[in-house]
Protein backbone atom coordinates (compact mmCIF):
# COMPACT_ATOMS: atom_id res chain seq x y z
CA UNK A 1 0.00 0.00 0.00
CA UNK A 2 1.42 3.43 -1.30
CA UNK A 3 1.00 6.23 0.88
CA UNK A 4 2.04 9.75 -0.37
CA UNK A 5 4.99 11.89 2.18
CA UNK A 6 4.53 15.04 3.47
CA UNK A 7 6.40 17.61 4.94
CA UNK A 8 6.34 19.24 8.10
CA UNK A 9 4.00 22.19 6.32
CA UNK A 10 1.34 19.67 4.55
CA UNK A 11 2.68 19.35 1.63
CA UNK A 12 3.69 16.33 -0.59
CA UNK A 13 7.22 15.18 -0.95
CA UNK A 14 7.25 13.56 -4.08
CA UNK A 15 7.73 10.20 -2.53
CA UNK A 16 5.47 7.61 -1.55
CA UNK A 17 6.10 5.05 1.51
CA UNK A 18 5.20 1.74 1.63
CA UNK A 19 2.67 0.56 4.14
CA UNK A 20 2.68 -3.62 4.66
CA UNK A 21 -0.64 -5.26 3.74
CA UNK A 22 0.46 -7.81 6.86
CA UNK A 23 0.16 -4.71 9.23
CA UNK A 24 -2.28 -2.13 7.85
CA UNK A 25 -4.12 -3.70 5.52
CA UNK A 26 -5.59 -6.73 7.76
CA UNK A 27 -9.17 -7.74 8.70
CA UNK A 28 -9.58 -6.15 12.01
CA UNK A 29 -9.87 -8.76 14.56
CA UNK A 30 -12.92 -7.11 17.28
CA UNK A 31 -12.36 -9.13 20.26
CA UNK A 32 -8.92 -9.15 19.99
CA UNK A 33 -9.35 -4.88 20.12
CA UNK A 34 -11.21 -5.71 22.93
CA UNK A 35 -9.33 -8.02 25.11
CA UNK A 36 -6.51 -5.42 24.68
CA UNK A 37 -8.14 -2.24 25.44
CA UNK A 38 -9.86 -3.94 28.37
CA UNK A 39 -6.27 -4.97 29.14
CA UNK A 40 -4.82 -1.36 29.17
CA UNK A 41 -8.21 0.35 31.13
CA UNK A 42 -7.36 -2.26 33.94
CA UNK A 43 -3.78 -1.79 33.91
CA UNK A 44 -4.39 2.63 34.94
CA UNK A 45 -6.06 1.35 38.01
CA UNK A 46 -3.70 1.75 41.14
CA UNK A 47 -6.05 -1.31 43.56
CA UNK A 48 -5.34 0.96 46.49
CA UNK A 49 -8.74 1.52 47.58
CA UNK A 50 -9.25 0.70 51.36
CA UNK A 51 -11.96 1.60 53.87
CA UNK A 52 -12.25 0.20 57.09
CA UNK A 53 -14.14 -2.54 58.63
CA UNK A 54 -15.77 -2.97 61.61
CA UNK A 55 -13.00 -4.66 63.25
CA UNK A 56 -10.56 -2.01 62.22
CA UNK A 57 -12.26 0.69 63.93
CA UNK A 58 -10.65 2.38 67.02
CA UNK A 59 -13.05 2.83 69.95
CA UNK A 60 -14.85 1.50 72.90
CA UNK A 61 -16.47 -1.90 72.84
CA UNK A 62 -18.82 -0.53 76.02
CA UNK A 63 -22.34 -1.34 75.32
CA UNK A 64 -23.22 1.62 74.81
CA UNK A 65 -26.88 1.95 76.37
CA UNK A 66 -28.79 -0.49 77.84
CA UNK A 67 -30.35 -3.88 76.04
CA UNK A 68 -34.52 -2.54 76.47
CA UNK A 69 -36.63 0.01 77.69
CA UNK A 70 -35.04 2.83 75.23
CA UNK A 71 -37.86 2.61 73.00
CA UNK A 72 -34.83 2.04 70.27
CA UNK A 73 -33.35 -0.43 68.60
CA UNK A 74 -30.74 -2.47 70.67
CA UNK A 75 -27.54 -1.72 70.07
CA UNK A 76 -24.15 -3.38 71.46
CA UNK A 77 -21.13 -1.21 69.89
CA UNK A 78 -20.25 2.60 68.99
CA UNK A 79 -18.17 0.11 65.70
CA UNK A 80 -21.39 -0.95 64.43
CA UNK A 81 -21.57 -0.10 60.71
CA UNK A 82 -25.14 1.79 61.61
CA UNK A 83 -23.83 4.07 63.48
CA UNK A 84 -21.96 7.46 61.74
CA UNK A 85 -17.81 6.45 62.47
CA UNK A 86 -18.49 2.95 62.10
CA UNK A 87 -16.80 0.32 60.13
CA UNK A 88 -18.36 0.06 56.62
CA UNK A 89 -19.86 -3.63 55.35
CA UNK A 90 -18.08 -5.30 52.75
CA UNK A 91 -15.93 -2.62 51.67
CA UNK A 92 -13.27 -2.40 49.21
CA UNK A 93 -9.98 -3.93 49.80
CA UNK A 94 -6.67 -3.34 47.91
CA UNK A 95 -6.68 -5.58 44.50
CA UNK A 96 -4.50 -6.66 41.59
CA UNK A 97 -6.31 -5.23 38.56
CA UNK A 98 -3.66 -6.47 35.85
CA UNK A 99 -4.53 -9.04 33.45
CA UNK A 100 -2.49 -11.41 31.09
CA UNK A 101 -3.15 -11.25 27.30
CA UNK A 102 -0.85 -13.10 24.96
CA UNK A 103 1.66 -11.15 22.54
CA UNK A 104 0.00 -12.48 19.68
CA UNK A 105 -3.28 -11.26 20.82
CA UNK A 106 -1.50 -8.07 21.27
CA UNK A 107 -0.13 -7.98 18.16
CA UNK A 108 -3.44 -8.60 16.48
CA UNK A 109 -4.94 -5.86 18.10
CA UNK A 110 -2.83 -3.60 17.04
CA UNK A 111 -2.09 -4.52 13.64
CA UNK A 112 -6.11 -4.24 13.62
CA UNK A 113 -6.40 -0.89 15.09
CA UNK A 114 -3.82 0.19 12.78
CA UNK A 115 -5.90 -1.28 10.02
CA UNK A 116 -9.18 0.50 10.91
CA UNK A 117 -7.67 3.64 10.79
CA UNK A 118 -5.76 3.12 7.52
CA UNK A 119 -9.31 2.37 6.28
CA UNK A 120 -10.50 5.64 7.43
CA UNK A 121 -7.92 7.36 6.18
CA UNK A 122 -6.91 8.64 9.29
CA UNK A 123 -3.17 7.67 9.13
CA UNK A 124 -0.25 10.07 7.33
CA UNK A 125 3.11 9.83 6.93
CA UNK A 126 5.67 12.71 7.89
CA UNK A 127 9.49 12.99 6.66
CA UNK A 128 11.28 12.63 9.85
CA UNK A 129 11.88 16.33 11.67
CA UNK A 130 13.05 18.02 14.82
CA UNK A 131 13.13 21.21 16.60
CA UNK A 132 16.12 23.33 17.86
CA UNK A 133 14.64 23.73 21.23
CA UNK A 134 11.69 22.77 22.91
CA UNK A 135 9.05 24.58 22.04
CA UNK A 136 5.16 24.34 22.09
CA UNK A 137 4.45 26.96 19.41
CA UNK A 138 6.64 25.26 16.56
CA UNK A 139 4.35 21.98 17.02
CA UNK A 140 1.59 23.44 16.94
CA UNK A 141 2.24 25.41 13.83
CA UNK A 142 2.70 21.61 12.49
CA UNK A 143 -0.21 20.62 13.62
CA UNK A 144 -2.21 23.54 11.93
CA UNK A 145 -0.19 22.71 8.68
CA UNK A 146 -1.35 18.91 8.77
CA UNK A 147 -4.69 20.61 9.35
CA UNK A 148 -4.93 18.73 12.74
CA UNK A 149 -4.99 21.53 15.39
CA UNK A 150 -9.04 20.62 16.29
CA UNK A 151 -8.17 16.94 16.53
CA UNK A 152 -6.86 13.96 18.65
CA UNK A 153 -3.26 13.26 16.63
CA UNK A 154 -1.18 10.63 17.97
CA UNK A 155 2.45 11.25 16.54
CA UNK A 156 4.60 8.24 15.89
CA UNK A 157 8.56 8.55 16.12
CA UNK A 158 11.79 5.83 15.26
CA UNK A 159 13.64 7.28 17.83
CA UNK A 160 13.48 9.50 20.87
CA UNK A 161 13.16 12.84 20.17
CA UNK A 162 13.10 15.13 23.01
CA UNK A 163 12.34 18.39 21.76
CA UNK A 164 9.54 16.60 19.78
CA UNK A 165 8.44 14.95 22.72
CA UNK A 166 8.32 18.35 24.95
CA UNK A 167 6.81 20.78 22.34
CA UNK A 168 4.19 18.52 22.77
CA UNK A 169 3.58 17.92 26.45
CA UNK A 170 1.28 20.84 27.15
CA UNK A 171 -1.04 19.76 24.44
CA UNK A 172 -3.94 17.78 25.72
CA UNK A 173 -5.20 16.84 21.91
CA UNK A 174 -1.73 15.03 21.27
CA UNK A 175 0.89 12.90 21.95
CA UNK A 176 3.78 11.42 20.82
CA UNK A 177 5.13 8.31 21.10
CA UNK A 178 7.95 5.99 20.15
CA UNK A 179 7.22 2.85 18.31
CA UNK A 180 7.89 0.56 20.56
CA UNK A 181 5.57 2.80 22.70
CA UNK A 182 2.25 2.12 20.58
CA UNK A 183 -1.26 0.47 22.10
CA UNK A 184 -4.44 -0.16 20.99
CA UNK A 185 -6.00 1.70 23.01
CA UNK A 186 -4.03 4.85 21.86
CA UNK A 187 -4.09 4.13 17.88
CA UNK A 188 -7.93 3.81 18.67
CA UNK A 189 -8.39 7.39 20.76
CA UNK A 190 -6.33 9.42 18.40
CA UNK A 191 -8.77 10.89 15.42
CA UNK A 192 -5.32 10.79 13.12
CA UNK A 193 -1.85 8.70 13.45
CA UNK A 194 0.98 10.37 12.39
CA UNK A 195 3.58 8.03 11.55
CA UNK A 196 6.82 9.80 11.17
CA UNK A 197 8.78 7.79 8.05
CA UNK A 198 11.81 6.57 10.30
CA UNK A 199 8.98 4.64 12.66
CA UNK A 200 7.38 2.60 9.79
CA UNK A 201 10.45 -0.19 9.58
CA UNK A 202 9.96 -0.56 13.55
CA UNK A 203 6.37 -1.01 13.50
CA UNK A 204 6.55 -3.12 11.12
CA UNK A 205 9.39 -5.46 12.61
CA UNK A 206 7.10 -5.97 16.08
CA UNK A 207 4.32 -6.26 14.37
CA UNK A 208 5.52 -8.89 11.86
CA UNK A 209 6.98 -11.33 14.48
Amino acid sequence: MKVAVLDIKGKETGRKADLSDDVFGIEPNTHAIYLDVKQYQAHQRQGTHKSKERAEIVGSTRKIKKQKGTGTARAGSIKSPVFRGGGRIFGPRPKDYTQKLNKNVKRLARKSALSIKTKEKAVLVVEDFNFEAPKTQDFIQVLKSLGLENKKSLFVLGDSNNNVYLSSRNLKRSEVVNNSELSTYKILNANNIVLLEGSLEGIEANLKK
